[in-house]
């Protein structure tokens, strides 16, 4: 989305049905939530901000964050949670991040992956209830002695 089209997608998105995508243009997963914000506000509706980001918090559940390298690819950096509301904060929770520490090879190209931080995301309770089990493991939450990541 680019524009107040914005508020329609999210209307149409709290509806009660269940799955939705979209992309917009951000430089973090923080950032996308802000900007799909001030889209929304594009729109010229006098809403206040607070619904706004309820808007937001209930009817985007992740954050897929793709960021152009240095080295020229795209590349998955962010795999981020919108976990709800903190008072006035949209709050989200990396399942996933970039991990740059890996180096690059002799073409310049980076090595590193996603890994887990090791916080499973609320999302997983709603996929049980759909029969879909994914193992503790792929957020790394067998792994002994990781530290899970803070919120955002």
């Amino acid at each position: 989305v680019r524009g107040g089209e914005c508020l329609d997608m999210l209307q149409a998105m709290n509806t009660g049905h269940d799955g939705s995508i979209s992309t917009v243009h951000a430089n973090s997963p923080r950032d996308a939530i802000a900007r799909l914000e001030t889209l929304v506000l594009m729109a010229g509706m006098d809403i206040p901000l607070r619904a706004i980001r309820e808007q937001l918090a209930s009817a985007v559940n992740l954050v897929v964050h793709i960021t152009r390298m240095r080295d020229g690819s795209r590349r998955v950096t962010h795999i981020t949670e919108v976990q709800g509301m903190e008072g006035d904060i949209v709050t989200l929770q990396d399942a996933f991040v970039f991990d740059y520490s890996a180096g690059m090879d002799a073409n310049g190209r980076f090595l590193g992956k996603p890994v887990p931080t090791g916080v499973r995301p609320r999302f997983t309770e709603r996929f049980a209830e759909l029969g879909i089990e994914i193992s503790p493991a792929v957020f790394g939450a067998s792994l002994i002695g990781v530290a899970p990541a803070r919120g955002r």
